[in-house]
């Protein structure tokens, strides 16, 4: 049996708060778990870019008999998404012994600085909505969002040749959220079913038009008030997320880091000495970039 040493303990340290760090992180988010994720545990740096290929159009050829068939050269497709974020949430724990005795006490220290970085992704995921430039902007700066409006972004999408099986996302504010819970249909069992029953009590809309209807503190705004609210309805994978692993640091240096890593999302921990303060210091980052992928299969929908 190996016996306990304060390297052992550090480690063990280290270690319980990348295990509950991930699951934290990902239940704080909303568009980092809509759209298409990529990671590895490759290691890189700030700034690397990572290309991310899309699938070329091809067409059919009815071939006549005794005819031959058309040579098609389909131009792979790239997109090419930068690391440009390196996002850290930092925190110090005086006595660092009490977190492997009260484990709750953990959670209160580490817990703001994960929710700190699902934030910073959200706020950068809904800031692509320029880059949606491939459809016409729907709805109006200042108007609710209209059940007609989603009706028009769904046959946008469908024109664009979405595929029927791909899941379609709507992202909305706060206010759009709740104009279309209040869609007089839905406190009318008769009109909307199960659906409008769940709406009324629950105040969950769950899915209208083909879409799953979510809602984000930080849909983007532009302008002064009242501002442009700027909306989202997408599909997976016309948003990538790219992450890839920070590397550890140098041996002797008096940190110690371990990886949290599971279901396409990868964060750092670590943990460091700090004299001044004589207590143990824990940064959990992350080095990611976003981009659009498919511009024309989301809509910008203002409100």
């Amino acid at each position: 049996m190996p016996s306990i040493t304060s390297a052992n303990v550090a480690n063990a340290i280290v270690k319980l708060v990348a295990v509950d760090a991930l699951p934290t992180l990902t239940g704080n988010l909303v568009m980092g778990n809509l759209v298409n994720r990529s990671y590895e545990s490759a290691l890189a740096q700030p700034g690397d870019t990572v290309n991310i290929p899309i699938p070329p159009t091809l067409v059919a050829n009815n071939i006549a008999e005794g005819g031959s068939v058309q040579t098609q050269n389909p131009n792979l497709g790239n997109a090419s998404i930068v690391l440009n974020t390196h996002a850290e949430a930092t925190f110090q724990i005086p006595d660092v012994t009490k977190v492997l005795a009260v484990p709750d006490l953990l959670k209160l220290y580490m817990q703001p600085a994960l929710v700190a970085l699902a934030e910073k992704i959200e706020t950068d995921l809904l800031g692509l909505y320029p880059q949606f430039n491939g459809n016409p902007v729907l709805g109006l700066p200042g108007v609710a969002v209209t059940e007609d409006v989603i009706d028009q972004a769904e046959t946008t999408l469908f024109n664009q040749k979405v595929p029927a099986a791909e899941p379609k996302h709507l992202v909305v504010s706060a206010a759009a959220y709740s104009a279309l819970r209040q869609n007089p249909r839905f406190s009318e069992y008769r009109s909307a079913g199960e659906a409008g029953l769940r709406t009324l009590i629950d105040g969950s809309i769950g899915k209208i038009k083909d879409f799953y209807v979510f809602r984000s503190q930080f849909v983007a705004k532009t302008g002064a008030a009242p501002a442009t609210t700027h909306n989202l309805a997408f599909t997976k994978n016309s948003i990538g997320l790219v992450m890839r692993r920070l590397p550890s640091p140098l041996p002797g240096t008096g940190a110690i880091a371990e990886y949290a890593e599971l279901g396409n999302f990868g964060i750092r921990v670590m943990m460091s000495y700090k004299p001044d303060t004589l207590s143990q210091q824990f940064t959990v980052d992350v080095l990611y970039g976003a981009a659009v992928l498919r511009n024309k299969h989301g809509v910008q929908i203002e409100s």
